[in-house]
């Protein structure tokens, strides 16, 4: 005989949901079936979202959807809602770092595959709008690239774009992974990539996690090394971007290039 198995959950303030919520209560679970009011919530849920997009969605509902496929058995809306509290928003969420994730209660491979999936899915079309494009003229779009890729990360990364004569992206590179305040950059490894890469010209890119993309004094020192060693070998330096959590600053703009 089959055993039922029921999952507790804690009780969540009704303001949160609109009438579409299922109810937040114990969740009998038999013979591998949804009762039929989570089936429902479910439907529901997707049909709004092919008919209004994810625009007509708040975070909740959109975190709820992914989770979807990770828990095909069990209520997903009390899990969104710790996800969010611990972490902020839905992009937090899906770009937080694995461990942090295997420390939230029910959270298993299955979910964080599906998070991870996101992720890498919205930054590989950030991407194709940036790559192979003159970057001038596709300047936003290079910068919501770099948003999408840096801005949620809870430690720095270093990035390269690369660039041809003409100005088009060739090549865009992480050179290093560091800690909450700072990464290792090495100025000749970077120009000799740009050689390898047959490029004329670099943007280098790096992010703060505590969201302040005012330069520090090594971030000033290390792009004026990166702008010598350029220079010296015929390559342009044509900016150093660093993003924050929701603004970036640009060395050529500001006047530190």
């Amino acid at each position: 005989m089959t055993e039922s198995r029921q999952f507790q959950f804690d009780e969540m303030p009704q303001a949160l949901f609109d009438s579409d919520e299922a109810p937040v209560l114990p969740v009998q679970v038999k013979d591998g079936k949804l009762p039929s009011y989570i089936k429902d919530h479910r439907k529901r849920l997707r049909d709004r979202f092919m008919t209004g997009g994810a625009q007509a969605m708040p975070d909740y509902e959109m975190l709820e959807l992914v989770l979807f496929r990770a828990i095909p058995r069990r209520d997903v809306k009390p899990l969104a809602r710790t996800l969010l509290d611990m972490f902020g928003d839905f992009n937090r969420v899906v770009t937080a770092p694995v461990q942090r994730l295997r420390d939230v209660p029910g959270i298993g491979n299955a979910v964080i595959t599906e998070l991870k999936i996101v992720e890498a899915a919205a930054q590989r079309m950030a991407r194709s709008r940036v790559i192979q494009r003159h970057v001038i003229s596709s300047w936003d779009a290079v910068l919501d690239y770099c948003h999408t890729t840096m801005a949620h990360r809870d430690t720095e990364q270093f990035r390269v774009l690369f660039l041809d004569r003409k100005n088009v992206l060739i090549a865009d590179e992480a050179q290093g992974q560091g800690t909450v305040d700072h990464v290792p950059v090495y100025p000749r490894e970077v120009v000799k990539r740009a050689l390898e890469l047959n490029a004329s010209a670099l943007i280098l890119v790096h992010n703060h996690p505590s969201g302040d993309p005012t330069p520090s004094d090594s971030d000033i020192q290390m792009t004026q090394q990166v702008s010598d060693a350029a220079t010296a070998l015929g390559l342009t330096l044509h900016d150093h971007l660093i993003i924050g959590k929701s603004t970036e600053l640009s060395f050529r703009g500001t006047g530190y290039l």
